[in-house]
Formats: structure tokens, sequence, C-alpha cells
């Protein structure tokens, strides 16, 4: 009987699930990570003569992006449901500025850095800059805020600041994504800035209104109907079936982009929305561990894949100055500007520091790129550095954050921070 690679690819199916299942115990306090393991599986299987087809993300960019669309948005409903804190200008001060601060000079310096090293155009400087803006704290677990528990302010200061800024820089990076393609399709016919009025309108204002509105009223919603409702059939905090809350992100998303908002904004909201509904019920635990369990193999499945791209040549397109690109966005922009962020805050020294430096970069940053190229085929000669680019910056942050995280996190919970 004959090998195929439907077979390779279901035998890998299952050992990447029960890996999933046993690999978050197995690396525990262990300087390595989920993810770090998965890429490196990935990398092994598509060296050997296995017969998997080869991954070209520019030729298959579609599926690309809605495989990295639906992995953001089930960890955007994970980490809401975790968050304890109560919602407020003052108790989420270190995520406003991480978001107002933070996130504007690290796209505006990796834009300038990519424009002076690459030779590339001003808009597609950029668009790596916007394209690499979200944070994913689900490619290192330990800086990211455990299970729902009955405290409101049990949660420390860097995984909070860390799980909240990647809630919501995943959908606030999409403006900036838009206005990177908004001045790219203006260069090709002479530089206007025409466009800009259109873009604080429509992609600012009314889409990231649209996104909120959308996610606190689904929220409020499926909270009621999920603890109060009168009727008990639909009172399904009473059935404990997890699955609900995979409902509540596709109800939350589908509605959200339907209406021209911002569907990774209205998950989180929706997340945060059904958690403070009823704040201390075990529902809330029951829903978060499954969205953890679809999370963890999604993400699996995921950097399975971007270990088989590097295997098969993804980073071919890197040069010495995209490379270098990389190494400072990661290792300079983000800990620099995450640290002149937190400068007046309530954080101290070492908090500061660690929150500054695990700027981690995942999943979403693909999923940007994915959508940029397809929403402009003019890019497309710029496809394959910006893809090396992106992975290489994704692959140094799994094996850096992925390899600190634990002894790192340790070190500040010993220290009383």
């Amino acid at each position: 009987m004959e090998l195929t690679a439907a077979d390779v690819g279901y035998a890998c199916l299952g050992v990447g699930a029960l890996l999933a299942a046993v690999l978050p115990r197995l690396v525990a306090r262990q300087p390595m990570s989920m993810p770090m393991v998965f890429l490196a599986v990935g990398f092994l299987v598509y060296v050997l003569p296995t017969g998997l087809p080869e991954l070209d993300p520019v030729g298959d960019r579609v599926w690309v992006e809605h495989l990295t669309e639906v992995c953001v948005i089930v960890a955007l409903m994970g980490a809401g449901l975790a968050i304890n804190r109560p919602f407020g200008r003052r108790t989420w001060s270190t995520t406003w500025r991480l978001l107002g601060i933070t996130m504007p000079l690290s796209v505006l310096a990796a834009g300038l850095v990519a424009w002076g090293l690459l030779d590339w155009p001003p808009a597609v400087a950029l668009l790596l800059g916007a394209v690499l803006a979200p944070t994913d704290p689900v490619l290192a677990a330990e800086v990211r805020v455990g299970e729902p528990t009955d405290a409101e302010n049990d949660e420390d200061e860097v995984r909070f600041a860390l799980t909240s800024e990647a809630g919501l820089n995943d959908g606030l990076a999409f403006p900036l994504v838009l206005a990177a393609l908004a001045m790219f399709a203006a260069s090709q016919t002479g530089w206007s800035a025409a466009w800009v009025g259109h873009w604080l309108w429509s992609d600012v204002a009314l889409r990231v209104t649209a996104g909120v509105v959308v996610g606190l009223l689904v929220g409020r919603l499926l909270g009621w109907m999920f603890f109060r409702a009168g009727w008990e059939a639909l009172r399904l905090s009473e059935h404990r079936e997890g699955f609900v809350a995979l409902a509540a992100t596709f109800v939350s998303y589908g509605l959200a982009e339907v209406l021209q908002g911002y569907g990774f904004l209205a998950v989180f909201t929706t997340a945060c929305a059904i958690r403070s509904a009823e704040h201390a019920h075990g529902y809330q635990v029951v829903m978060h561990t499954f969205m953890e369990q679809v999370e963890r193999l999604l993400t699996a499945g995921v950097l399975f894949l971007v270990g088989g791209f590097i295997a098969s040549g993804g980073l071919s397109g890197l040069s010495w100055g995209s490379a270098l690109t990389a190494v400072l966005v990661l290792l300079v922009i983000r800990p620099a500007t995450g640290w002149i962020a937190q400068l007046r805050g309530k954080t101290a020294r070492k908090e500061r520091a660690v929150t500054a430096v695990f700027g981690i970069r995942g999943i979403g940053s693909f999923f940007y790129l994915a959508y940029a190229l397809g929403h402009d085929r003019q890019l497309g000669s710029f496809g394959e550095e910006l893809w090396a680019v992106v992975t290489f910056v994704v692959l140094l942050s799994v094996v850096l954050h992925g390899a600190a995280a634990a002894p790192v996190l340790r070190r500040l919970d010993r220290s009383g921070h």
C-alpha cells in the first residue's frame, strides 16, 4: 500500500493533538514553551521526505488569512474571559499607555527603520510596522493571566497589562494597516493626502466604534442569557457546555464584520462583557477552559506550518537589512517604546522592564500580512521579503520570549511584584 501525504497528515494531526495536551505540563517552569516545540517539529517533519505539500503563503493567501483569523479570534475570546480586573480608566491605566504611546511609536519607528535599511517605499515600510504592531501573549503562556477567579484584583500588573494590551491591539492594528494600504494606493497615482480624511472618519472613528458597540451589545445580551434568563433552556450557565463560548466568538465577530466594524475589537469586548455579567460564576471557568483548549490546538497547527514554511525556504527572501530590521523591532524598538509609555505609570522598575520587553509577536501579524497582500495586488512584488521579515520576527519572538518567559516571570514573582 502506497504511503500518501494524507496519511502523513493524519498522523501529524493525531500526534500534534496529543502533544498539545501534554507539552504545557512538560515544559512548565522550563526555559521552553509549547510554540517552540511545534516550530521545531514542523521544521523537522518538512525536512524529512514525507511528501507533504510545500507551503506558500503568497500563493495560498486566502486560507492563510482565514486560518490565522480564526486562531486570533479564539485567542481573543479566551483572553477576555480570563481577565478578572474591572474595566476602567485607572484600573487599566498601563494598558492605555501601551496602546496610546507604545503602539504608534513602535509602528512609526519600525517604518522608519525599514525605510532606511531596506529602501522600501514609505507606505510599504509603514505597512511592515503596522503588521508587526499586534502583540500575542498566547505564544508564551507564562506572560498572560490565568483562568478566571473570584477575586477582582488578584492579577499582577505585568500579566494583566500584556494580556489586555494584546486583546485590544489585535483590533486597533487594523486602522494602521488600512492607513498603510491607502497611502500605498495614493502613491501609485502621485502623492496625495486626500485619503486621510476618509481614513480618520471611516476606518478609525466609525469602524472602531462599531466594533466596540457590537461587542458590548452582544456581550451583555449573552451575559443576560447565560446567567439570568427566566427560561431555563436559555440559561446556559446551568448546563456547563463550554463550546457556547465558541458560538459567542463567531456571533460577535460575524455581526461586527457585517456591520463594517472591527471584529477583533468586538470579540474581546464581548468576552469582557460576558466576564463582568456574573464575575464569580463557575461557568466562566468552563468557557475559558474550552476556549483555551481550542486555542492551543489551533496555535499548535499554525506554528507547525510556520516551522514547515521555514524548512521549505520561507526565509530565503531575508536580506541582511531585513534581518537587522527584524532584530531591531523586537529587541530595541518594542522595549524602548514600552519603557517610555510606562515612565509616569504605576508600575515598578522591574515590572516596567518585563512589560516593555515581552511584546511578543505572533499569529496576528500573519493575518494582517495575508490580508494586506490580498487587498492590493501591486504589493505582490514585496510579498516574499515581507513574509520573510515577519516570519523571522515571529521565529525570534517564539524562541527568545519562549525561553525567557518562565524564568523571568518566576523571578519577578519571587521578588514580590
